[in-house]
């Protein structure tokens, strides 16, 4: 097929290229902006892209993570597909983190990645990978586009699939010569993507468990909620008493201020709420697939329990009865699911039941008491009465994040940007993406010392597109988690977790930001109005005790703790 090259020059304007018709499909499928490393195997799409460059915006990024990360936090955002464009070889080995975050997250991402030209494949050509075995167990769907007339096809159907039931990445591989042949007569159309309707038939059953419970528990998660569906059921939820708790990292799913929201079951949950989830008599799951961190590693229900007393709603067949057996099932569009059950006529339940989970909430999320001069409970709890509602807040992993996830109250959907696979470096990134996407909303990137620093350049993207981030770095000298981790299962044998960190407000200056460094609570009010109003990118440089490794536990509480196992 090489010898079918073409200069692109040469095609005429009633032709398209393979690489134009790529960039026309992202054109009709709604695409907006498109985050990207540049490199020369997919030379001539960015050379389409430059003919679009008044419909689709190209954010150049600094590392392949970033850029696919960026692509993340713009689907989870928008419910749109998010799009990553990055060089063959060790430009999508480095995207490959991104890829990973958005198939944990549920989030639609095509990335369309640089391949050798398809004469030289199958020779170990310089920088060739077999895309489909790289990425094939964690992307929805590897292909290559490897006949320049089938273009339109396989990348509607990237959007089709990423969209469809559970979203999620898609990789599409471009064999660069085929980029500039002759797309051939289809033109490029919009995908159509379809919605799973609720089965309506299901409805009695689920009403019937509601009609029997006295302890019923509803748990959210997911993703492609519609703001009236999620309204809906919460003022449903109001009505009955039911108590609502979320997903792990979704926390915006609901009003945190709301009366019937009780917590979230993520990391480092509220035990009373873990004691409640475990006696409720009858659990209403939609768009939660209860995975390891949700269900506290598969300990906070049984099978035996689930398949009597748990009705399971999720827009992918495959993730019902995945490790939960249940005694109604549903594969459904969430936001449509919603609506549905919002019709059920059910008697309120003991208002004794939200009543007192709500006040555990309370409790809970009130400031608690710390060694050093920095108090995080208290700088969060700042952060979330000083910003508006509306504010994105994003996060990278680390034990800094749980500072964040206990004491921070989202008001509103679309608020969390977390790395539901656990990938630090996510959270700048991340705020970057969701800037450029909502330029007009504050944007905080709440991200750790050893976090910060695997994604730290992006601030030189911010800076560059006037993406005014807030960034807070949480520094403790260490990697915090596995730290914590070591006290416990190991004292008094730890290594390799210390840091050697650089000043992070001179570092941040550096790029163009405005920065400043914060080591006592009282002083943290002003650093972040005066980052409010620096109107370019700014940082604030938090050091904190490392004594205070987490949300009411110190290190000598931890120390030694663990079984152990040496």
């Amino acid at each position: 097929m090489a010898d079918d090259l073409v200069n692109p020059a040469a095609v005429t304007a009633k032709t398209l290229s393979a690489a134009q018709a790529l960039v026309e499909c992202l054109v009709l499928n709604g695409v907006e902006k498109v985050f990207l490393v540049p490199g020369e195997s997919y030379l001539a799409v960015i050379d389409a892209l430059f003919d679009q460059k008044d419909r689709i915006e190209v954010i150049t990024c600094r590392h392949e993570a970033g850029a696919a990360n960026m692509a993340v936090a713009n689907a989870r955002l928008t419910g749109t597909t998010g799009v990553v464009m990055v060089t063959r070889g060790p430009g999508a080995a480095h995207a490959s983190i991104g890829i990973h975050n958005a198939e944990q997250d549920s989030a639609p991402v095509i990335m369309f990645v640089g391949q050798v030209a398809a004469g030289h494949r199958g020779r170990a050509a310089f920088q060739e990978i077999d895309y489909a075995q790289m990425f094939g167990g964690i992307c929805k769907l590897a292909l290559e586009i490897d006949r320049a007339d089938r273009t339109v096809e396989l990348v509607n159907r990237a959007f089709v699939v990423a969209q469809s039931g559970r979203p999620g990445p898609i990789v599409i591989a471009l064999p660069e010569d085929v980029l500039h042949l002759d797309a051939g007569p289809q033109p490029p159309v919009a995908a159509k993507i379809a919605r799973a309707a609720f089965p309506q038939e299901t409805l009695p059953a689920i009403a019937a468990m509601l009609g029997k419970a006295k302890r019923p528990l509803m748990i959210l998660g997911g993703v492609g909620w519609t703001n009236e569906a999620r309204e809906t059921l919460e003022a449903w939820a109001r009505s009955t008493n039911l108590p609502v708790a979320l997903s792990f990292r979704r926390k915006d799913l609901i009003d945190n201020a709301s009366p019937v929201y009780i917590g979230d079951l993520g990391l480092g949950p509220n035990p009373k709420l873990i004691a409640r989830a475990k006696s409720a008599d009858m659990l209403l799951v939609v768009g939660a697939r209860l995975g390891e961190n949700a269900s506290q590693a598969y300990t906070l229900f049984t099978p035996q329990h689930t398949a009597r007393h748990m009705a399971h709603i999720h827009q992918e067949p495959q993730e019902l009865g995945r490790v939960w057996p249940a005694a109604v099932v549903a594969a459904s569009d969430l936001s449509a699911a919603a609506l549905a059950l919002a019709t059920i006529k059910v008697a309120p339940f003991d208002p004794a039941w939200v009543k007192d989970a709500k006040a555990d909430y309370d409790a809970f999320t009130r400031p608690v008491e710390t060694t050093g001069a920095v108090n995080m409970s208290r700088i969060v709890a700042h952060l979330a009465e000083g910003l508006a509602d509306d504010v994105i807040i994003c996060n990278g992993a680390g034990n800094f994040a749980a500072w964040l996830h206990r004491f921070y109250r989202h008001r509103k959907m679309g608020t969390q940007l977390a790395p539901v696979s656990g990938g630090m470096g996510f959270g700048l990134p991340a705020a970057v993406g969701a800037k450029i996407t909502y330029p007009h909303r504050e944007v905080v990137a709440w991200t750790g010392d050893g976090d910060f620093l695997m994604s730290g350049s992006d601030l030189a993207t911010a800076v560059q597109y006037g993406a005014n981030i807030i960034a807070v770095v949480v520094d403790n000298g260490s990697y915090g988690t596995i730290r914590m981790h070591q006290e416990r299962d190991f004292p008094d044998r730890t290594i390799g977790t210390d840091l050697n960190n650089p000043d992070f407000a001179a570092y941040a200056r550096s790029f163009g930001a405005w920065a400043v460094t914060v080591e006592r609570t009282e002083d943290f009010p002003q650093a972040l109005a005066q980052a409010r109003a620096a109107g370019r990118p700014a940082l604030i440089h938090i050091k904190m005790a490392l004594e205070d490794i987490s949300p009411g536990k110190t290190l000598k509480m931890i120390h030694g703790t663990g079984v152990g196992k040496h």
